[in-house]
């Protein structure tokens, strides 16, 4: 069976009981960032190996994975933090699972995109959710112009490295003017 396990959003208490049985009783954690992972895996002293799952490798690692799976062994996939396949790798492994006849199930948890909306305290009615931005001006204009008109409260995911360039393109600013003129 392939799990899919959330894991904390930085902090680690934050995991679900039955994500820690999970991953405790799989074969193999396939891992978005193992170094991370493995800070996760000490801190619940839980040995199991591990199988580099990211987006440069998702093909061969998940051709990997789908024979363990057929294999008949256990696999739970994570990510970083958060939930497997929400603007992370795993949806490509899914389907191929699901194609293949393999049983596939979520173990919930943590999710950065529902606790960001709730905090916000914005109309949550409906909302779209967007995830990543592209990182070059260009190219995230045209991604948020898609979206201008839209009645529904957006979601984005966006590094705190690029939010300022992020909120200038969202905002219409200049690439110069600082954040607080643009907010008119």
């Amino acid at each position: 069976m392939l799990y899919l396990v959330a894991t904390p959003i930085g902090n680690l208490g934050d995991i679900t009981l039955r994500a820690l049985d999970v991953l405790r009783s799989v074969d193999f954690v396939a891992s978005e960032d193992m170094r991370k992972t493995s800070v996760l895996l000490r801190h619940y002293e839980i040995r199991k190996p591990q199988i580099a799952f990211h987006e440069h490798n998702e093909a061969k690692a998940g051709a990997r994975i789908l024979g363990l799976l057929a294999e008949g062994k256990s696999v739970a996939l994570v990510t970083n933090a958060g939930t497997p396949g929400i603007s992370d790798p795993g949806f490509t492994l899914v389907r191929s699972a699901i194609a293949s006849g393999v049983e596939v199930t979520a173990i919930p948890g943590a999710t950065a995109l529902i606790m960001a909306v709730v905090l916000a305290g914005l109309p949550l009615h409906s909302f779209t959710f967007r995830g990543f931005a592209p990182h070059k001006p260009g190219p995230r204009r045209r991604f948020l112009e898609l979206d201008r008109e839209s009645p529904h409260t957006l979601v984005f995911y966006e590094s705190p490295h690029r939010l300022a360039a992020f909120m200038r393109d969202a905002l219409g600013c200049t690439e110069t003017a600082p954040l607080l003129w643009c907010t008119s």
